[in-house]
């Protein structure tokens, strides 16, 4: 696995939930932090940052769940 991924995720992640610690596997859905707009929003940042595309059969939940789970999707998608 990549070093970059998880801290480069977790430092996105760290500007929209000010003054909570994320864990890698924490679930930033049933934590509540994502709305629909914000997992929009956390796509392109990952197709952006990480130079892959994310196509339609990519959007499950699963691997946008953790920082954990969006760390081995990218690896994946970087393959």
């Amino acid at each position: 696995m990549s070093t970059d991924i998880k801290p480069t995720i977790h430092g996105f992640l760290a500007r929209f939930f000010p003054g909570y610690q994320l864990k890698d596997d924490d679930d930033i859905f049933s934590l509540g932090f994502v709305n629909s707009l914000f997992a929009l929003k956390l796509v392109m940042f990952l197709e952006s940052e990480f130079k892959i595309q994310v196509a339609q059969e990519d959007l499950d939940i699963a691997h946008f769940r953790s920082v954990s789970a969006m760390d081995h999707f990218v690896e994946r998608k970087r393959a």
